[in-house]
């Protein structure tokens, strides 16, 4: 975990900031800020786009009864990408991009779900506050039905009265 926050908070701005400096050398001061603004303004605008075609996406499926799986996937690499594009900097914004892209948010969706595929737990709320119900391990996929797993330890309590 600790080279992986290493890198984050130290090698990207690192490598940001040589690739803004590059840049600016290449075309000037002025038009790098302007292409990050622009690059900005468009990687807003698809993450809005997509965000929104995810979100209807989540809302039919809900609708018909089904587990709307790869849209929430989906979502959160829109998500992510948004993150990215919030960012300063050609580097993130390049990843941002390419997760907004469909065809490569697929590719990357993909191999998401190939590596966590049966590390998933599926919990319905058993009461108003969540607690409860039963928690269906998706990792017992060889047999028909899923095993059913009770995590209560404790009944619940109830909340106490809310004062008026």
């Amino acid at each position: 975990m600790f080279p992986l926050l290493l890198a984050l908070f130290i090698v990207v701005p690192i490598v940001e900031l040589y690739v803004i400096v590059q840049v600016a050398d290449g075309l000037g001061v002025l038009e790098t800020i302007a292409l990050l603004i622009v690059v900005s303004l468009v990687g807003a605008w698809l993450v809005r786009r997509e965000g929104m075609g995810v979100l209807a996406k989540v809302q039919a499926q809900l609708s018909q009864g089904k587990l709307p799986t790869k849209a929430l996937v989906d979502g959160a690499l829109i998500l992510f990408a948004g993150a990215l594009m919030l960012t300063p900097g050609f580097v993130t914004d390049s990843l941002g991009v390419f997760l907004l892209v469909p065809p490569t948010r697929a590719l990357v969706r993909s191999v998401l779900m190939r590596r966590y595929r049966g590390r998933v737990q599926v919990a319905s709320a058993g009461s108003p506050f969540g607690f409860g119900g039963p928690v269906f391990d998706v990792r017992s996929s060889e047999s028909s039905q899923p095993e059913r797993v009770d995590l209560d330890r404790d009944e619940p309590t109830d909340p106490p009265p809310l004062a008026h």
